[in-house]
């Protein structure tokens, strides 16, 4: 036990962590990354790293490294037993070092080769069950003091706190994936995921879906967080031949790295410690269907080698088996990562990339279908109004006028966002600026008073028009292409909207 008096500080991190833990958080990357943040401050380290065990290969690798190696530190990896974290992995105890280049387990490639040097470690096992599945080390306790047996209480705590972070991650990962699965069986026409968008580079969008969705070559969706690339996927799936079979979901991003081939390939039992029975992975399970693997940049090395394979060959193992299986599955990834830069840093091969970039689509962001915007803003309202219980009628004309002029970085996502804290906070019939708490939005116009919704956007619409144009000095060409639209298309606008120079 922590015999000194307990700083309120530490207390009141451990227990904001704890809170996060119990809510419905669950981007547990960000939950752990933290806890590892936190435990570094609190134990006064220089650097730190979450390093888990990878059970297939008895390997451990960097899922989170902090520092100002952090980046390079995540390439490498470490064999059970080798170094400070090996040792505390293989005999599940924890370790202070506070010379590391008189102790012998002491493994300084790594930190030789990304040129950050090691004087002093603190590491711990994170435990499940009693079973060691990763370490927290903190390196270099600042101002080269000695780390302390109760900076190491404290970071065990932390430690529990990530193994219970991580275990209510598979809990949740396995339970959203059997909610998914079920919501997959459900088709398109009974009500399943509402596509919003009438804006015209959206129409055109579809229509390059609808021509995609008659092949069964692999589709490669790119564009920026939070656009769509999900319901995107779902309109190939649900306009080809195989909309009566499964579509299955995979985010790359959430797998665990030492378990995605699992997830994707499955295992026999007896494959590792945790195999106590076979599993049928996720591109079994979408045999004759579509799998969709969302955030395919995130995909470890290791496992696109396998995935090149299915593309190539149609066929995998499981882990632990030598038995071939073939699947008929149309694969659709999407990315958010310029991945021929990933290529070049050699974050991803280059071969896989060509096999998934048979058709590449681009999605938009929000700002550049601002058309949409009022229509996802009443699609939001609708359904946060069911979900909340509450009656507002609508958007006040200001609203309308704040919603088209913020530029969106979080796209349809952050959207969403802004109009559930706006249904959350406003108490009266009609939402008003302030409500979506934009901070770019100043809202201090009145040019949209008492104009119906169409008469507020056609006005965005032509200011936004007539500035580009004043831009360029009133040269259509240079303001279509600015504008991101067809110079026919802008001529026929400038006609509509009645906009003089």
């Amino acid at each position: 036990m922590i015999k000194s008096k307990i700083d309120p500080k530490k207390l009141e991190t451990l227990i904001e962590i704890n809170a996060l833990i119990n809510s419905d958080y669950t981007d547990v990357k960000t939950l752990l990354t933290k806890i590892i943040e936190s435990a570094t401050k609190l134990t006064s380290g220089e650097a730190s790293s979450l390093i888990l065990v990878n059970p297939e290969n008895n390997k451990l690798y960097f899922e989170i490294a902090l520092g100002s190696k952090g980046s390079d530190v995540k390439k490498y990896s470490l064999k059970m037993g080798e170094g400070i974290a090996g040792w505390v992995a293989a005999n599940n105890k924890s370790l202070i070092v506070n010379d590391v280049e008189s102790d012998p387990r002491f493994y300084s490639d790594i930190s030789k080769k990304v040129g950050f040097p090691t004087s002093s470690i603190l590491a711990v096992p994170m435990r499940l069950k009693d079973r060691c599945m990763g370490v927290i080390e903190i390196i270099n306790k600042k101002n080269s003091k000695n780390f302390t047996d109760e900076d190491l209480e404290w970071l065990e705590i932390f430690s529990n706190q990530a193994a219970i972070a991580i275990q209510n991650a598979k809990y949740y990962q396995k339970v959203r994936e059997e909610v998914f699965h079920l919501q997959d069986q459900i088709h398109l026409d009974k009500g399943y995921h509402t596509f919003i968008g009438e804006s015209r580079i959206i129409k055109e969008k579809l229509e390059i879906v609808r021509r995609a969705a008659n092949t069964d070559s692999s589709v490669l969706l790119l564009g920026e967080s939070g656009v769509g690339k999900e319901l995107f996927a779902e309109q190939i799936h649900f306009n080809s031949s195989r909309r009566n079979n499964p579509f299955i979901r995979v985010n790359c991003a959430a797998l665990p790295g030492n378990l995605i081939e699992s997830e994707l390939f499955g295992h026999v039992k007896g494959a590792f410690t945790d195999a106590s029975s076979d599993r049928r992975g996720r591109f079994e399970l979408a045999d004759t269907g579509t799998i969709f693997l969302d955030e395919i940049g995130d995909l470890p090395f290791p496992a696109q080698g396998k995935l090149l394979r299915v593309l190539q060959e149609k066929t995998f193992e499981r882990i632990g088996s030598s038995e071939r299986i073939h699947v008929d599955v149309r694969i659709i990834a999407a990315t958010n990562k310029n991945i021929e830069e990933e290529i070049e840093n050699g974050k991803f091969r280059a071969d896989l990339f060509y096999r998934l970039n048979v058709l590449p689509i681009y999605i938009p962001p929000l700002r550049e279908r601002r058309d949409d915007i009022p229509l996802l803003a009443e699609h939001f309202l609708k359904k946060f109004n069911r979900e909340i219980k509450k009656k507002i009628k609508g958007f006040t004309p200001e609203a309308i006028e704040a919603l088209l002029s913020y530029i969106w970085p979080g796209n349809v996502r952050e959207l969403e966002n802004a109009i559930e804290r706006a249904v959350v906070i406003t108490e009266n019939d009609y939402i008003k600026p302030a409500a979506f708490i934009l901070q770019s939005y100043s809202g201090k116009s009145n040019e949209y008073l008492n104009k119906s919704l169409k008469e507020a956007v056609n006005l965005f619409k032509k200011r936004f028009i007539k500035n580009t144009l004043e831009q360029n000095n009133w040269k259509q060409t240079k303001t279509a292409k600015m504008l991101g639209i067809q110079r026919t298309y802008l001529s026929r606008l400038i006609k509509e909207l009645k906009i003089n120079r």
